[in-house]
C-alpha cells in the first residue's frame, strides 16, 4: 500500500526546508570539488540559458541563493572549460558587478572559480558559455538521429561532469534545489530532471522548477524532437517517434514498481517518476535523474527481459537521490544499496528465480572485474586521491556493495532487515553522507540489536579490504545449472533446448562457453540460433565478445555495425578491451573508433581511447 498524500506532502515540505550544508565532516573530505561548504554553500540555483545547437554550447547566467557559515568574502565553485563574462552579487536584490578569479585548470577537477561576494552578499549571479566540447553535454546533429529533421542535446552530469556546463559547487555533499528558463529552436522540446511540459506546443521557451533539494550531479537538460507517451497519471515516456510505442510497452510496469517499492521502503518523494529515452551515444544504461531518468534505447528489447535497469534507476530514488554518497569515495552507499533494491523490486515482480539469475549475472560480472582490478580499486570505501572519479565505477560499488547489504539481510533476517533500510532512508532523506556516519548507523541500528549477528571487523572487512570475504553471499541460479547441463550435451553433438530461455539464460549460456571452442560448433551454433544479428543487445554483445576471442570472422561485420551504432559504454568498451589484446584487431579497431568517435558521448571516447591508445604509466598522482 503507497503511503498517503498528505504524508508524502508533509514529508516534500519538510525537505524543501532542510539546509543546502548539512554535514561538514562529509564535505572535507570530498577532494573533487573546489568548494568550501563551511564558509558558504549555495541553497538554490536558478538558471537562464539559451541552448544553442549552432555553436554547441549552453549559456546565459547561474544565479545562486547564499547561505553563510562563517566569515568568508568570496566563494569558490567548480568550473570546467568554461568562458565566465561577468560575475555579480546582490544584497536584497540590488545587483552590482564583482570581481572573479579563474585559476589554472587541473586536469580532472578543471578550474576553481573564485568570485568575490563582500560580506552582505545574499546572491550571485554568474553570465558563461560552455565549449563545445564539454564533458557533460553532447550535441547530436540531425542526421545522427532516428527522425534525421532535428538536433538533439544532452547532459550527463554524473560524476563530476556539471561544472562542464554550470559554474556550480560540484559536490555530491551539497544539496540545493533549482529552477531555469531554457531557450532554444522552436520545433524542440526542452526537459529538465524538474517538473517537465506534457503537452503537445513546443514553443522553444520553457520554464522548470525542481522544490527538492538534490545534489548538483542530478541537474539534466535534454532538448530535442521529442513525443511523449503516458502510461498512467504518474508515469509518461519521452522519446524520438519512432520508439516511444515501443519503449511505453516495454517499461509498461514501472507503476509497479512503484508501489511495489513504496510498500517495502516508503513513500516516493518526487511526485512524478518519468523515462526519457536517449539516443544509441548515451553512455550509461540509464541515469537516475530525480523526476526524469535518462534511459539507452539498448535496453527496448520487445520482450520486457532488460528491465531491471528501469528497477534500478527506479531504486535510486530511495538510494541515491534520497540518501546520497558525499564524496565519490563513496560511491558504494548510492550503487550498492540501489543494486540491492533493484534485484528486490525484480523479485517482487517477477519472482525469485529471475531475481536470483540477475543477481548471479551480476556476481559473474564482479568476479571479473576482480581479476582485472588492482586491489586498490576493489576497496569499497575506495582511495581515489583527485583521479577522475570516473575511475570508481566497476561492479565493485554496484555488485560487491550488492553483496554486502545481502549478507547482512542474510545475517539478521530479511524482515529485521527491511526494517533496517526502511529506518536508514527515512532518517537520511534528502541528506548526503558518508561511509563512517553509515558505519556508525550501522552499528546503533543494526549490530547493537543483533550482537551476535555481524561484527565490526566483517563491516571494516566488507569496506575496507580488497576482494570478497570468505563468507561472501556466491549467488547461484538453478535456471543456470540447468544451462550448464544443456551445454554440456549440446558440446558432446547434442541439442539444445531453448524455447523457454530468458535472456539471462541466453546470457549465461554464451558466457559460460568454454574459451577453447571450436569454430565449427561456433559456426553451429550461429546457424541455429543467429546470434550474429541478434537484435538483443546484451545477447549480441556477448556473442561478438566471444567471436573476437575466437577469431570468429563471420561475425566481423556485425561487430563493426555494432560499434559505429551503439555508444553504451558498458557494451562497446569490453569489445574495444578484447580487441585491443592482438596487434591486427588493434589497428581495425582504431579505424572502426575513428570512424564511430563522432557519435560517442565524450565519456565513452575517454574510456575507448585509454584502452586503444593508451599511454605509458608514469604513477603519478594528479
Amino acid at each position: 500500500m503507497s503511503c498517503s498524500q498528505p504524508i508524502k506532502q508533509a514529508l516534500l515540505v519538510a525537505c524543501t526546508l532542510l539546509p543546502a550544508f548539512t554535514q561538514a565532516q562529509a564535505v572535507s573530505k570530498d577532494l573533487h570539488s573546489y568548494a568550501q561548504l563551511d564558509q558558504v554553500s549555495t541553497s538554490h540555483l536558478h538558471l537562464a540559458v539559451t541552448v544553442d545547437f549552432q555553436r554547441s554550447q549552453v549559456h546565459g547566467s547561474a544565479r545562486y541563493d547564499l547561505l553563510r557559515h562563517g566569515e568568508a568574502t568570496e566563494i569558490h565553485l567548480d568550473s570546467r572549460e568554461l568562458s565566465i563574462s561577468k560575475a555579480e552579487i546582490a544584497v536584497k536584490g540590488d545587483w552590482q558587478e564583482t570581481t572573479f578569479q579563474l585559476a589554472e585548470a587541473h586536469p580532472a577537477l578543471g578550474q576553481k572559480l573564485t568570485v568575490q561576494i563582500g560580506d552582505k552578499a545574499d546572491q550571485i549571479r554568474i553570465h558563461y558559455a560552455s565549449a563545445p566540447s564539454a564533458s557533460g553535454l553532447q550535441w547530436l546533429t540531425p542526421e545522427q538521429t532516428a527522425g534525421k529533421k532535428q538536433p538533439f542535446m544532452f547532459s550527463q552530469s554524473q560524476a563530476i561532469h556539471a561544472r562542464s556546463w554550470i559554474p556550480i559547487q560540484d559536490t555530491p555533499a551539497l544539496r540545493l534545489t533549482y529552477s531555469a528558463e531554457v531557450t532554444t529552436m522552436p520545433g524542440l522540446l526542452v526537459v529538465m530532471s524538474a517538473d517537465n511540459p506534457l503537452g503537445d506546443e513546443r514553443p522553444g521557451r520553457y520554464q522548470f522548477s525542481m522544490p527538492q533539494a538534490i545534489p548538483p550531479y542530478l541537474i539534466a537538460i535534454a532538448a530535442g524532437d521529442l513525443a511523449i507517451k503516458e502510461i498512467n497519471p504518474q508515469v509518461a515516456i519521452f522519446a524520438e517517434q519512432y520508439i516511444v510505442d515501443a519503449a511505453a510497452w516495454e517499461f509498461a510496469d514501472t507503476p509497479r514498481m512503484i508501489a511495489i517499492t513504496e510498500q517495502m521502503y516508503g513513500a516516493y518523494l518526487w511526485d512524478r517518476y518519468d523515462l526519457l529515452v536517449l539516443p544509441p551515444s548515451f553512455p550509461f544504461g540509464g541515469m537516475e535523474n530525480p523526476r526524469l531518468s535518462f534511459i539507452t534505447p539498448t535496453v527496448v528489447s520487445g520482450d520486457r527481459s532488460l528491465i531491471n535497469l528501469i528497477a534500478h534507476e527506479l531504486a535510486h530514488s530511495w538510494s541515491g537521490n534520497l540518501v546520497t554518497n558525499a564524496s565519490w569515495r563513496d560511491l558504494w552507499i548510492n550503487e550498492g544499496f540501489t543494486s540491492y533494491v533493484e534485484n528486490r523490486i525484480m523479485e517482487a515482480l517477477f519472482g525469485e528465480q529471475r531475481a536470483q539469475m540477475e543477481l548471479a549475472l551480476g556476481y559473474d560480472d564482479l568476479l571479473a572485474d576482480l581479476q582485472r582490478l588492482p586491489e586498490g580499486d576493489q576497496i569499497m570505501h575506495i582511495e581515489l586521491g583527485q583521479r577522475d572519479p570516473d575511475d570508481a565505477f566497476s561492479q565493485v560499488p554496484y555488485v560487491k556493495g550488492q553483496l554486502f547489504l545481502l549478507y547482512l539481510e542474510q545475517q539478521v533476517g530479511r524482515d529485521n532487515f527491511d526494517k533496517f533500510l526502511r529506518q536508514y532512508f527515512a532518517d537520511f532523506a534528502f541528506k548526503s553522507i558518508d561511509t563512517a556516519t553509515l558505519k556508525e548507523y550501522l552499528q546503533s541500528q543494526l549490530l547493537a540489536k543483533y550482537p551476535s549477528a555481524v561484527t565490526v571487523a566483517k563491516i571494516n572487512e566488507w569496506l575496507h579490504q580488497p576482494g570478497l570475504p570468505a563468507d561472501a553471499p556466491q549467488p547461484r541460479s538453478d535456471a543456470f545449472v540447468k544451462v550448464e547441463q544443456q551445454t554440456q550435451r549440446w558440446l558432446k553433438g547434442g541439442q539444445l533446448q531453448t524455447a523457454s530461455w530468458t535472456t539471462h539464460e541466453w546470457l549465461h549460456f554464451i558466457n559460460s562457453l568454454p574459451l577453447d571452442i571450436s569454430a565449427v560448433n561456433m559456426a553451429r551454433l550461429d546457424r541455429e540460433f543467429n546470434l550474429t544479428d541478434s537484435q538483443n543487445s546484451e545477447i549480441a554483445h556477448a556473442w561478438l565478445k566471444l567471436a573476437i576471442t575466437k577469431k570468429y570472422e563471420p561475425a566481423r561485420d556485425r561487430l563493426r555495425s555494432y560499434l559505429l551504432n551503439i555508444g553504451r559504454n558498458k557494451l562497446v568498451s569490453p569489445l574495444y578491451r578484447e580487441l585491443a589484446r592482438t596487434p591486427d584487431n588493434l589497428a581495425w579497431a582504431r579505424s572502426v573508433y575513428q570512424q564511430a568517435k563522432a557519435g560517442y558521448h565524450p565519456l565513452t571516447q575517454s574510456v575507448a581511447e585509454a584502452l586503444l591508445y593508451p599511454v605509458p604509466s608514469t604513477n603519478e598522482d594528479y
